[in-house]
């Protein structure tokens, strides 16, 4: 699970200062009173940003471990938000996507392209869509663009402000803003008409 690492930190400056050696994590977010073995379990090495690392703990009852992922940093995805934020916007500012991406993305071709763009676009504006209505105090007035979101919040870099504001629904926001699931990533199956596993039955 990835919890946020709430901090002002650039990419960059995460990286130079080892800031998740400054990471801490009390307690289990699932056993809050304790004893089920909750500890830091070292860290892991993402990509992109060359050198960065994630803080990262484990409980031993609920096998399950616990990222902090820092709000400069992109969820599920290489690099930063920052950079998320700028391929949105190329878009958002051309007549199609197409002649968006012949401006981002030189080094493959088109379809490929394409589909680099908008695992970007429809998570991100599923997720302003998403808080939209979970924060109508500060975004009822707001289209699910990231200039209207900036006019909104005053603010130079849309993204990781809102991994700020929107701390309380990081879980159910999709990636790479929230931790969530990404849109339609969880797909029904209709088994039933499908036989079962194993040898055909005697006649």
């Amino acid at each position: 699970m990835q919890l946020r690492f709430a901090t002002d930190l650039s990419a960059e400056e995460y990286v130079r200062r080892e800031a998740w050696k400054e990471a801490k994590l009390e307690s289990c977010p699932i056993h809050r009173k304790g004893g089920c073995g909750f500890g830091k379990n070292g860290t892991y090495s993402r990509k992109y940003p060359e050198g960065t690392k994630i803080a990262r703990w484990y409980c031993s009852i609920g096998h399950q471990t616990f990222s902090f992922l820092p709000d400069c940093l992109s969820a599920r995805l290489p690099g930063t938000l920052k950079e998320v934020e700028n391929v949105i916007e190329e878009v958002e500012k051309s007549p199609s996507q197409e002649d968006a991406v012949e401006r981002i993305r030189l080094d493959i071709f088109l379809p490929g392209a394409l589909r680099w763009v908008r695992r970007r676009i429809l998570p991100v504006r599923s997720a302003l869509t998403m808080l939209i209505g979970l924060i109508p105090s500060m975004f009822s007035a707001c289209d699910p663009t990231l200039s209207s979101f900036r006019c909104a919040l005053c603010v130079t870099h849309v993204l990781p402000g809102l991994r700020q504001h929107a701390g309380p629904f990081l879980q159910i926001l999709p990636p790479p803003l929230g931790f969530g699931s990404r849109p339609g990533s969880k797909k029904i199956k209709n088994n039933h008409f499908q036989h079962k596993t194993g040898t055909d039955p005697p006649l």
